[in-house]
Parts: C-alpha cells; structure tokens; sequence
C-alpha cells in the first residue's frame, strides 16, 4: 500500500484524545477527517468514511452496494445524527459515518468543503459546515444526500443507546442485528470504551490499553535497531523467526523451521491484544448492557436499571 506524510498538514495533529466535544484536540482532527476523504474521493474512489468508535455487526458496504435497495441512487449517504437542532439542519446528519459515490457533484462538494475550514474552525466541528455545503450544492448543483432515519433498524448509533432502551433491549438480545452501531453522543474515549464493554463490543485485552510508540530512529541500519530494541528490554521476537517466510515459521505445507522442527499450536509468533470473546465489563446500571450490572452504580443520578 504507497502512503506519503504530509508534513505541512499534518505535522501539528494531536496525538492525544479529545477530552470533550469542541476542543482543540477535536477542531484539530476535524481537519484530517476533511483531507482523508477529500484526497480519496479527489482520486476517483467511492468511500465509506468512520469514526473510530464504530462496530460493524454485519459488512455495511454491501447496502450501499446493493442496485436493488430502494435507496441505491443517491450520492451520500449519512446515519443521522439524532439531534434535531437548527445548527445541523436541514439534514442532521452525523459526519461520524457516511457513503459517498464518486462523481462531479461530490467532487466539487468535497473540494468546496476542504476551502471552507475557516468556516469549519470557527464553528468548532466540519459537520455543521458540511452540512450547509450539502444543503447548497443540494438546490445548486443536484447533489442527491439520503440520510438514513433514526428510526431504521439498520444504523442506530448513541442517541438510540441513551433514549432507546426498549431498542437497545432488542439488540442486547440479538432480537435486532443492525448493520452496524456508533457510540455517538458520548462525553471523551473513557466513557465509549465502558460502554463497549458493557454491551459485550470490546475485543482489546486491557493490556494493550494506554501503551504508547516508541520509535527508534536516529539508527544506521537494521542490525542495530534490533540490538537497541534487545538492549533496552522491548524485543519479543524469537530468533528462530528472523530471516524465515510466515510458512516456515509456521509449519504451513510440511516446511520445517531451522533444520526440521516446525512450529505447533497457535499463537507462536506473539501473544494477540485482539481476544476473541468480548470483554465484558459492567460499569453503569443504568446504561445498556450485555448482562445485568445492577450492582454497578449509575452515571446518571437517580435512574434505575436499564435491566
């Protein structure tokens, strides 16, 4: 996969979290999520754009793939935000996920949006700026802009996890399977990860959690970055797996690894961050949850068990 460092744009991204809607670590994102999609679209591609804090419970590109959905002959397509307020208006649309087919039209709305960021900061997000630019290309142009109904089974995101609870009850018991789920509508990365856990959507081992980069450049070559790396204490590569193929490591079509002795069982070339069960944690009793946490306190006072 070629990739390139646009160091003029993107030297002063953040690389911690936003702590709360609207600060500067989120206006500072909201500038790469405009690049990312512009550049893609700007190449010829359809996309389907994500936030981070987004399961999939089924492979959402194929509804927008499908020539036989009702919905097929539109441009974009959003999961609606929820909040029905004049500044996202008229679409309440979530920028946080979206569709977009490649063509003149989203050309042209993508490349407005991109000399437009001056709009974008002063109103401390690109959705509302992106939302106004959809409503005028819309009535100038013909752009074609479905946003996909809160009250569709197929897209529900946070504003269904905080108001839905018989909906939520649904999915909890597998009754509806939505096409994917977006935390949405949460405060910082601390409350979407409890949440996750708690609907039994976190597949991280705790481990792995808060581990920050350590990058060993300044380095001559190869060699010594991997005597470094020895010196220092963070190399858990073995030594029978430097120089070998994936299949020789692993024993795949009868090859051996130094000299004759393959590898058995799973797992040999590391211990995974990825579980394959979900790690399921209660923490609030009156929040959707996998199982019942009504030992769990609530986050917000005085509300019962969402069980």
């Amino acid at each position: 996969l070629a990739t390139f460092y646009d160091e003029k744009n993107f030297e002063d991204m953040p690389s911690e979290e936003a702590q709360h809607y609207g600060d500067r670590a989120f206006i500072a994102m909201m500038f790469a999520k405009v690049i990312c999609v512009q550049l893609v679209n700007h190449l010829g591609y359809d996309l389907l754009f994500q936030d981070v804090d987004i399961v999939w419970y089924k492979n959402p590109l194929n509804y927008f793939h499908d020539k036989s959905n009702p919905y097929y002959n539109f441009d974009m397509y959003f999961q609606e935000d929820g909040a029905l307020s004049t500044r996202y208006a008229p679409y309440s649309a979530n920028s946080g996920f979206y569709y977009v087919r490649n063509n003149e039209k989203t050309r042209y709305l993508f490349t407005s949006l991109l000399y437009r960021y001056d709009d974008v900061l002063q109103a401390n997000s690109h959705q509302q700026t992106l939302v106004q630019l959809m409503a005028d290309h819309a009535s100038l142009y013909g752009l074609r802009v479905k946003v996909l109904s809160r009250d569709m089974q197929e897209f529900p995101g946070g504003w269904h996890y905080h108001r839905r609870k018989d909906f939520m009850k649904d999915i909890m018991k597998e009754k509806v399977i939505p096409e994917i789920f977006h935390m949405s509508w949460t405060q910082n990365k601390k409350n979407k990860v409890k949440f996750f856990q708690q609907i039994g959507e976190w597949y991280l081992d705790s481990k792995c959690i808060g581990n920050t980069i350590f990058h060993m450049s300044w380095t001559q070559n190869k060699k010594n970055k991997v005597k470094f790396f020895q010196q220092i204490g963070e190399w858990f590569l073995d030594s029978k797996c430097i120089g070998n193929t994936a299949d020789a490591i692993l024993g795949v079509d009868s090859e051996s690894v130094n000299g004759g002795s393959s590898i058995e069982g799973k797992n040999v070339l590391f211990e995974p961050c990825c579980l394959a069960e979900p790690n399921i944690v209660c923490h609030y009793r009156d929040k959707p949850s996998k199982v019942p946490c009504k030992d769990a306190p609530p986050i917000d006072k005085g509300f019962p068990s969402f069980w």
